[in-house]
């Protein structure tokens, strides 16, 4: 019997909800799952026949531990999806600047004495967005403006981290942002995710909301494109952006531990798990 391990971390060390369905899918086919939080050291990772990331959301305050556990696949019998080297492009969010559509993105390297109010009138940019480089669930994510600067903040944060700083993008208030999923390149579903109002932040901790869209071929098109220009296999993907003008508006490549929305879509555990016994080993 194969044994898949789906790698989370220790707030929440069980199998999530919105993953529940995908181990009992693989499970009546006869794989074994469990789960294994990703930085217990009592782990022997190569009992297992395959690692798929799922819930390690605790790896921003340990970066380079998460790293570290990430790089040891390259050497081990196990393999973990998604791959060691993609895994490892993806952490810094620097990455955008690779792939076609992105967000117009201007990097602030840790320890730059960069002004913010420098950058958005050399960009051309009355409203922006300020995200740490390593980040996800909108941690350390802020919303500042011309006439509203607050360097003080912006000066704290490049101190010690490396930032992004972004245009703001309105359509995240009016319409909403898209998430498209893929698994092994293939298109799944497609989720909007919206704001709570006043805010500009879509995760749900934070008052948003998701629900289930249909996504035009256009979209799903140009969101294929951003895949390929990863350069690797994946079995997992979530495409994040903005509409605008008929164009995806790239604002993140969720390939890490990205949260899927399966419960949302009929069918898209059983398509992730079909996707996740295509990359069992066989034998």
């Amino acid at each position: 019997m194969p044994h898949i391990a789906f790698a989370t971390y220790r707030e929440i060390p069980e199998i999530g909800p919105d993953d529940a369905p995908v181990a009992d899918a693989l499970r009546r086919v006869g794989v074994a799952v469990s789960p294994a939080v990703w930085d217990d050291a009592t782990i022997d990772w190569q009992n297992f026949d395959a690692v798929v990331i799922r819930s390690t959301w605790d790896y921003l305050s340990q970066p380079t531990e998460y790293a570290a556990w990430v790089r040891q696949f390259a050497s081990s019998g196990t393999k973990l999806w998604n791959p060691v080297a993609a895994i490892l492009g993806n952490l810094h969010k620097s990455y955008l600047a690779t792939l076609p559509g992105a967000v117009p993105t201007e990097y602030v390297p840790a320890g730059s004495e960069r002004r913010l109010g420098t950058i958005l009138t050399d960009r051309g940019w009355p409203e922006a967005v300020v995200k740490p480089a390593i980040s996800a669930g909108a941690v350390g994510t802020w919303r500042t403006s011309r006439i509203a600067l607050d360097e003080q903040r912006f000066a704290g944060q490049v101190r010690t981290a490396d930032v992004l700083v972004q245009p703001y993008l309105a359509e995240v208030e009016t319409v909403g942002e898209w998430s498209l999923v893929f698994f092994h390149g293939r298109f799944s579903h497609a989720v909007l995710k919206r704001p709570a109002t006043g805010d500009f932040r879509v995760q749900e901790h934070l008052g948003g909301c998701s629900a289930l869209a249909e996504a035009s071929v256009e979209l799903i098109t140009q969101a294929e494109a951003a895949l390929v220009a990863v350069g690797h296999s994946l079995l997992y993907a979530r495409v994040d952006g903005v509409e605008r003008g008929g164009r995806l508006l790239l604002t993140e490549m969720e390939i890490t531990e990205p949260y899927l929305f399966l419960r949302l879509a009929d069918g898209a555990a059983e398509r992730f798990a079909a996707a996740i016994l295509e990359v069992l080993p066989v034998g």
